[in-house]
């Protein structure tokens, strides 16, 4: 008696396809960030609902304005917290850089990019130098970036004579002032000039983590740095390049915060780094590292600004605006602890 063989169907491209997509849904870091998406949109919700203010074009802008600094700096976070290392140093660090720039520009008198480019410099500067501390000195990221926060704060005032530097007196500030960077590109599209480049700062961001060696080596050397350092990769050069390149980021962040005051406040900036930490972890990025997003961030930080500005609509007190913001910290952190138990 004869039988037909069986055939079996060959896989169809569209399986295929549908595959990778099943399999990028039910990635942990998609999760996280379509959870936090999910939480942006609750928060904006519940805020139209609870007051008619919410919704106005104006505050709408401060919320794009407030997310614009706290967003580039998470995002200068992120790469660190991705290797598992912590940076404390953020928020000075972006008031030093902007003070450096108040300095190139209204004491000595130099042309705006040589400015813009010395905010950076310093940034990476510093950034090398936290970045050296920890991979060759091997202190404890914690305790070098702490001692950095502290030794910019400092440095910040000294330099400034613990006075703000106005940029009204400086004649080329008007490419680097409210009007420019508060301003709008495109007059037809009300998205701050400093929104659009905190975009452009993430959309680099994001190709350098996906697409380079860098970001394939930040990633491994929070996932397992002894087995990246076995396979004969130099770990500290790689973390000592992550943490430059996050000072450089935080550079771009001073610009953008001195932009935005029209002077350099040297006092400014120790407290910014809690919240672009918050944002990272809120984002989904693991602080005992080896996972995180660029996007992900991004929903994090508008997450902060509005429910900061939501708050404050509903004229809930300072004090406990802090007490809400904690809680949210706490939580971020502890979905994260479990996320990485299932894991």
């Amino acid at each position: 008696m004869e039988t037909t063989p069986r055939t079996t169907a060959a896989p169809t491209a569209d399986t295929g396809v549908a595959a990778r997509l099943k399999a990028q849904l039910f990635n942990p870091a998609t999760r996280q960030t379509l959870l936090a998406f999910a939480s942006l949109l609750a928060l904006m919700t519940f805020f139209t609902f609870a007051s008619s203010n919410f919704l106005q074009t104006d505050n709408l802008v401060s919320i794009l304005q407030a997310t614009a600094v706290n967003g580039v700096l998470a995002i200068a976070c992120t790469f660190v917290i991705i290797t598992s290392g912590i940076d404390l140093s953020v928020g000075t660090l972006m008031t030093f850089c902007a003070v450096m720039a108040g300095v190139f520009l209204t004491y000595w008198g130099l042309p705006i990019y040589v400015g813009v480019l010395a905010a950076i410099a310093f940034g990476a500067l510093c950034g090398f130098t936290s970045g050296v501390l920890i991979a060759k000195l091997k202190v404890p990221p914690f305790i070098a970036t702490l001692g950095m926060m502290m030794l910019l704060k400092g440095l910040s005032l000294v330099i400034s004579g613990t006075k703000p530097i106005y940029f009204n007196d400086t004649p080329e500030m008007p490419y680097i002032s409210q009007e420019s960077l508060i301003g709008y590109f495109i007059p037809a599209i009300p998205i701050p000039n400093a929104v659009l480049i905190l975009f452009i700062v993430a959309v680099l961001s994001s190709i350098v983590l996906k697409k380079t060696m860098l970001g394939r080596y930040t990633f491994a050397l929070g996932s397992n740095e002894e087995a990246v350092r076995l396979s004969g990769v130099n770990v500290d050069f790689w973390k000592i390049v992550v943490y430059s390149l996050n000072g450089a980021i935080c550079g771009i962040a001073g610009l953008l915060i001195a932009s935005r005051l029209n002077s350099a406040q040297p006092a400014l900036g120790q407290g910014y780094e809690l919240d672009a930490i918050a944002a990272v972890v809120i984002g989904g990025t693991s602080l005992s590292g080896g996972t995180g997003t660029i996007l992900g961030t991004i929903i994090g930080a508008f997450i902060m600004s509005v429910l900061t500005n939501g708050l404050r609509i509903m004229s809930v007190a300072q004090e406990w605006q802090t007490v809400v913001t904690g809680v949210i910290i706490i939580l971020a952190v502890y979905i994260d602890i479990i996320r990485r138990k299932r894991q």
